[in-house]
């Protein structure tokens, strides 16, 4: 199994609107789309790119906020009220072969494999084995950045 590149860093905020404002306004980023809700996992997700050099897309922030008090973030916006890093997301060309890999490494896997906001299959690892970040996987065709 290999470990594709960086594909975002998720950032929970309790506004998505003060969120994409201040990456547009104060880190020069691109929105790339408008805020979407995703009630199967209990959020509104917008995503942003900052600048890249010679006219690269830089990197990729997903912007999540809770969609009510029952989100799965909800509780991390409650820790953390003025939002923050909440995962990092690594493309995996074989989401199988990666649940796999993780596991026979003793990560544990939180949740069932379901359809992400880039609309590909995902997994999110616990904090606790991958040096405290929750960690998404992603899989994306080799070619499809």
């Amino acid at each position: 199994m290999k470990l594709g590149r960086l594909n975002h860093v998720g950032v929970a905020a309790p506004s998505m609107q003060d969120a994409i404002a201040y990456y547009r306004d104060v880190m020069g980023a691109r929105v790339i789309t408008d805020p979407f809700d995703m009630p199967e996992q209990g959020v509104k997700v917008a995503f942003v790119n900052t600048p890249g050099e010679a006219g690269t897309a830089g990197t990729q922030i997903e912007l999540i906020e809770p969609l009510g008090e029952t989100s799965p973030i909800a509780g991390f916006i409650a820790k953390n009220p003025a939002g923050g890093q909440h995962h990092v997301c690594y493309e995996v060309e074989d989401i199988e072969a990666a649940r796999d890999w993780f596991t026979a490494q003793g990560k544990r896997i939180l949740g069932p494999t379901r359809i992400g906001a880039h609309g590909t299959p995902i997994f999110f690892l616990h904090p606790k084995d991958m040096l405290g970040q929750l960690t998404e996987i992603m899989e994306t065709p080799r070619g499809d950045h």
